[in-house]
């Protein structure tokens, strides 16, 4: 199980990119995630139940995601998400 202990970031705003904000929650608070897409009605789900998917996979149960998507395919929004992950944790990056 992994534990968040301080906000962290990957990614950018550029096109085919997505930009990740996460940060640790209270415990009971669940995992929310604040999207912005221009395919919101298309995709938006996906992208969010991807998201979950990635951290419930994790062991993080608590959990806020901001996320600016700007056409990334899925395997760039785990890459994305794995980064700011291990950023979050404290297990690398800068």
């Amino acid at each position: 199980m992994t534990r968040l202990i301080k906000p962290a970031q990957a990614g950018t705003i550029e096109s085919s990119d997505i930009l990740i904000m996460l940060a640790p929650a209270e415990a009971g608070v669940g995992i929310q995630v604040e999207l912005r897409t221009p395919t919101m009605q298309q995709y938006g789900e996906h992208i969010k139940n991807l998201i979950v998917k990635i951290l419930e996979a994790q062991g993080i149960q608590d959990a806020i995601v901001h996320a600016n998507e700007k056409g990334a395919l899925d395997y760039t929004i785990e890459a994305r998400m794995k980064t700011a992950i291990k950023r979050a944790s404290g297990q690398g990056g800068f």
